[in-house]
């Protein structure tokens, strides 16, 4: 029973690790030919950066002779407004709809599940129309405003369902000490909640700071691109600065992997209490 326990456990370490590496293998190839240049590229494309073809005009070009710099504060400006907006307001309906009733709760819900369902690049058309008539056009507020509009279904979903968990008995004897509503919201439910908070901010970051559908038609003017717009720069109609390009693209990796690492505990824990709740 022993042994029969260890191989299996042997083996399903063993297909983990072979997915890790499949995964990770496309951005170790970005960042090793990052540091190429472009005959050492094509000539040996995974061999190391060592020697002659150790070559770094690809980063001296993204971050000295572009505008990328611009680019990338302009998708952390978008990504990280984004985020507390979707994180603010999604934790505050999930409250609302966890904690209270009142009349039409239940199509509230049957509503965000339809957010859900229903990609929002259906409505592109519509969502342009919109922004032209607000005067939003080629700015940030037009990307944050969407982007929030896409992460609220999901998130407050997500909330609401871990929300419904908390003990009632705590928020009522909050409300015993005078606690008002919003106190006991920012200092009872939010702590008990950080797990799900970052859960929800890292798959929420993913695809807002990798999209590249709405800056390419709400916000495609030189000051408002973001870092997915950026990387086209580098690539003419008939040449391809493939060194800028692999270098851009590594440093675009940056903050997606700063974040998982700060939050990668409480992510493991968000991720492994939806795994077993209930």
């Amino acid at each position: 029973m022993l042994i029969t326990q260890r191989l299996s456990s042997a083996g399903i370490h063993a297909v983990l690790i072979a997915y890790s590496l499949l995964a990770l293998f496309p951005l170790a190839l970005i960042v090793i030919n990052s540091f190429k240049s472009k005959k050492a590229i094509f000539r040996d494309p995974t061999g190391l950066p060592l020697g002659d073809n150790f070559s770094s005009k690809g980063y001296d070009s993204v971050l000295n002779n572009s505008d990328f710099p611009l680019y990338f504060g302009n998708s952390l400006t978008v990504t990280c407004v984004s985020l507390v907006l979707i994180l603010l307001l999604g934790a505050m309906a999930a409250h609302a709809l966890s904690e209270y009733r009142f009349p039409g709760d239940s199509l509230i819900g049957l509503y965000l599940i339809l957010g859900i369902m229903v990609p929002i690049r259906l409505g592109t058309v519509a969502l342009l129309q919109l922004i032209v008539d607000l005067g939003l056009a080629n700015t940030l507020t037009a990307l944050i405003l969407v982007y929030t509009a896409q992460g609220l279904p999901i998130a407050i979903f997500i909330f609401t369902e871990f929300l419904r968990s908390v003990s009632k008995e705590i928020k009522d004897s909050a409300r015993i000490d005078g606690l008002s509503e919003y106190r006991i919201f920012f200092e009872v439910v939010i702590p008990l909640v950080r797990p799900v908070i970052a859960t929800v901010a890292v798959f929420s970051m993913i695809p807002i700071w990798n999209d590249l559908w709405f800056p390419l038609i709400l916000s495609p003017g030189e000051e408002t691109r973001t870092v997915t717009l950026g990387v086209q720069q580098f690539i003419g109609q008939y040449t391809v600065n493939w060194g800028a390009v692999l270098a851009a693209l590594s440093v675009a990796i940056l903050p997606v992997l700063v974040m998982y690492i700060i939050f990668s505990k409480q992510l493991i824990r968000g991720i492994t209490a939806g795994a077993v709740k209930g």
